[in-house]
């Protein structure tokens, strides 16, 4: 029984992998998304399709984006005393 349970959990585990070629298909789509959305937005602000300003101006926009729109409230506590805090964000 044990063996039985040992055999499906290792199934599952495997079934849900991606392989090399899967990850390197999204990671490629990720980045064809990005340059259809924040390229022309580049070009506009002066950058050269192409260059490798254009593709940092296109890594900037996506992280600013992220920022942006970051979904969930972030709380930070912190504990301690006269320069030993501990302080940890949620």
């Amino acid at each position: 029984m044990l063996r039985y349970i040992l055999l499906v959990s290792i199934l599952a585990v495997l079934t849900g992998c991606m392989t090399q070629a899967e990850r390197a298909a999204a990671a490629q789509a990720e980045v064809d998304d990005m340059i259809k959305v924040y390229g022309p937005a580049c070009v506009k602000l002066g950058f050269t399709k192409d260059t490798d300003p254009w593709r940092e101006c296109i890594l900037h926009s996506r992280a600013h984006d992220d920022e942006r729109y970051r979904t969930r409230p972030t709380t930070t506590t912190c504990i301690g005393h006269r320069g030993f805090f501990n302080c940890t964000s949620f």
